[in-house]
């Protein structure tokens, strides 16, 4: 391997040694904290179930009462969710619903399913058990258990846990604001003619979609006109109002690739030569735009070599500018259904998906303007550098839900 290329370890060493987590706090909506990260640990203030209460529909009774099939027990009450009933009396049955509380008295619940009701009497054709069918108090959080760690990026559940226990705001980091452009005199936007030589700017899309799924505020400069000013007075307008500027195209060192050479006049800048593949050329620097800095990112151009890059280097960079406490996705080791005979000197990062028979399959065309195959996989396959693979062999799986 060339040793003027930076492997795939220390190039992420370097941008987690340069991300700066935020530290500025916002107590935020529930409806709005999906995809945030908190700022503080999560504790309840109180017990989740706050009371034992029935996980069926049936009967709650005494389990002294039924201790042979077929007893017949006078209903005395009925209990809907929401409702406290009565302490329930030796000898008789509550008709009760999923979710109300267990009355005073009763220590088992018989589903509807085992009885029968005649008139104002049932008949209990089971013998139940202590605590049948009853959830009791606690039992999914205890009074001042932590149930969020600080760190935790806020899902969809993590937000219906909240809400259990009765919280209607959260202290999250602020959104890391991240400007986004691409250079190219070449792209044209979705519903634009094409002119004779022009490509449509697919890169503008993946990138912008995968950073509001990290939850970034995405301030959108789109296309950018392919010359040295222009490029220079994009990167002056994103400082001003991001954190972290990410570009697309133009970071290598062609006449026509202006972006180094602006982020060198507005900034610094460092260009990396990365030994992975798909994505070689990688630009991290700082912009400085009056009083403000940001951090800037130039990805390669081409579409999955974009994608890539941004999965597995710019996004844990975000994310612990963030704050988040986990950055690194996991790797399931997995059965390889197919042959790879010959590995490329670089680590590659090959598309691939869970086949029907439980095994890894690629996909047969593993070019970086192969934007089809970011769509048919369900991950990637972390191969190191040099390492042939045969059906059968053991390989490193990221899925797609451990990056996007």
């Amino acid at each position: 391997m060339n040793k003027n290329l930076l492997d795939f370890d220390a190039a992420l060493g370097r941008l987690l040694d340069a991300a700066q987590p935020l530290t500025a706090i916002e107590e935020t909506p529930l409806l709005e904290a999906d995809c945030r990260v908190l700022a503080a640990p999560l504790a309840s203030g109180l017990a989740v179930p706050p009371l034992d209460n029935s996980a069926m529909d049936g009967y709650a009774l005494r389990c002294a009462d039924v201790l042979a099939a077929g007893m017949r027990l006078p209903v005395t009450q009925r209990i809907p969710a929401g409702m406290v009933g009565h302490p329930l009396a030796p000898g008789s049955a509550a008709r009760i619903f999923t979710g109300a509380p267990v009355p005073e008295g009763a220590d088992a619940v018989v589903m509807q399913e085992r009885c029968e009701r005649d008139g104002d009497d049932v008949v209990i054709n089971h013998v139940p058990r202590d605590g049948e069918n009853i959830r009791r108090r606690g039992e999914d959080i205890r009074a001042g258990a932590e149930i969020l760690a600080a760190g935790s990026r806020l899902t969809p559940q993590a937000l219906g846990l909240a809400a259990s226990i009765g919280v209607p705001l959260l202290p999250t980091f602020r959104r890391l604001r991240v400007a986004l452009f691409f250079t190219g005199d070449e792209l044209a936007n979705p519903g634009e003619p094409l002119k004779p030589g022009a490509i449509y700017n697919s890169n503008r899309y993946v990138l912008r979609a995968a950073l509001e799924r990290l939850g970034c505020a995405v301030v959108d400069l789109g296309i950018v006109p392919d010359t040295l000013e222009a490029t220079r007075e994009a990167l002056r307008r994103a400082a001003a109002v991001s954190d972290l500027i990410v570009t697309s195209g133009g970071v290598s060192v062609g006449e026509e690739d202006h972006v180094k050479p602006a982020v060198e006049a507005e900034g610094q800048l460092g260009l990396w030569k990365l030994a992975i593949k798909p994505g070689k050329p990688l630009a991290f620097g700082r912009i400085v735009a009056g009083d403000n800095e940001a951090d800037f990112i130039g990805l390669p151009g081409n579409p999955v070599s974009s994608f890539v890059t941004f999965l597995m280097l710019v996004r844990p960079f975000i994310l612990k500018r963030q704050g988040a406490a986990d950055w690194l996705p996991r790797r399931i080791a997995m059965t390889a259904g197919f042959d790879w005979p010959r590995p490329d000197a670089r680590r590659e990062f090959l598309r691939a998906r869970l086949g029907a028979d439980g095994r890894v399959e690629l996909f047969p065309h593993q070019g970086s303007g192969v934007l089809t195959s970011t769509v048919w996989a369900g991950g990637l396959v972390d191969n190191p550098p040099g390492q042939a693979i045969a059906a059968g062999d053991v390989v490193q799986f990221i899925p797609y839900g451990e990056l996007l």
